[in-house]
């Protein structure tokens, strides 16, 4: 049992056709909170619409204890928008995110509340070694330089989702409304005191992996995409390289043409490859201008928010205080006429 001065954390877990895991990562977080003096959980497991047996036993474990609460929604909304409504609705005086397959361990959070209590509003994992294929490591670890170099937020190598989040930054978080986040980088973004610690991450034990090779690569796009305007930079720069490149190829062309009568010999599969390397370069560009266009697109349309098909032991989030709004400036009229006559 806990007292009531006890502090309590919210640890969020995203889940996705778990059943081979929920028990054991409950079983695992539970033991830690129950060794662990000073403190209260909350587990929160947000159910991004599972096919399998996962909803049937989290409602179990939720028939049996109170401090697991279950959002499951009625379509799968993505991993990040998930994770967003699970920040949201979270009520400690600190967050930590885990996932459900423990690949992150569980007894590394009193490490975690250790560095928060010593002022850090966020702690994270950074992930000295990987337990998978040398391929899939090399192409996350070059993700991570990437987005870190395009990026104008200063975002930590080799961080994943595994991190500790204080409740300042929650504040916060309750106001995003982002159609498509991307949290890692919104909360780096944020500012604060961060800091980071090394650990090993290890191999997952039952089920697969939810993020084969396309969602990573979309993940990565997200990241790219909502942290740096590099990518439309680098299409201005090359129209710009391109453009003054044929014009001065066009000038040097007319004045051998006109002013020494030179000939050109003729050359269509230069020209053809030339056409084509613009029109590739236009698809590339326009594609790298749409992908901003849709994001800003999603985001003006207001689609629903995440629709909840079911709610097990909630409680409802506290509610950000409202941010006050600009005093408007009474009119002057008389003080309008006379700047519109010094005009």
């Amino acid at each position: 049992m806990t007292g009531r001065s006890d502090t309590l954390v919210s640890v969020l877990v995203p889940v996705l056709n778990e059943a081979a895991n929920v028990g054991r990562a409950y079983a695992e977080i539970t033991r830690v909170f129950d060794n662990l003096p000073g403190y209260a959980c909350e587990i929160i497991f947000t159910d991004n619409h599972s096919t399998d047996a996962t909803f049937s036993l989290l409602r179990a474990i939720a028939h049996t204890d109170p401090r697991v609460r279950v959002i499951r929604f009625a379509r799968n909304i993505g991993y990040q928008r998930s994770l967003l409504v699970a920040y949201q609705n979270a009520r400690g005086a600190c967050s930590i995110q885990i996932d459900c397959d423990l690949q992150d361990p569980p007894n590394l959070i009193p490490r975690m509340l250790a560095m928060w209590r010593e002022g850090h509003q966020v702690v994270y994992g950074v992930r000295r070694s990987l337990a998978e294929s040398r391929v899939k490591a090399t192409m996350r670890r070059w993700f991570y330089y990437g987005i870190n170099a395009l990026s104008e937020d200063d975002l930590p190598l080799n961080a994943g989702e595994f991190r500790l989040v204080d409740g300042r930054l929650l504040e916060e978080l309750r106001t995003v409304q982002d159609t498509s986040p991307y949290l890692r980088g919104l909360i780096s973004s944020m500012g604060f005191s961060q800091v980071g610690f090394e650990y090993d991450r290890g191999a997952r034990i039952a089920g697969e992996s939810k993020f084969p090779l396309g969602k990573m690569l979309g993940l990565a796009a997200d990241g790219i995409l909502n942290h740096s305007l590099v990518p439309l930079r680098v299409a201005s720069a090359v129209g710009l390289v391109v453009g003054t490149s044929t014009t001065l190829l066009i000038v040097i062309y007319l004045a051998g043409r006109l002013a020494f009568g030179q000939q050109w010999p003729a050359g269509f599969a230069t020209t053809t490859m030339l056409l084509l390397l613009s029109i590739t370069l236009n698809a590339l560009f326009l594609g790298v201008i749409g992908e901003y266009l849709g994001r800003i697109f999603m985001q003006v349309k207001r689609r629903p928010v995440p629709i909840i098909e079911a709610r097990l032991n909630d409680i409802p989030a506290p509610v950000s205080p409202a941010r006050p709004r600009p005093r408007a400036v009474p009119r002057n009229p008389k003080r309008e006429e006379q700047v519109e006559a010094a005009e």
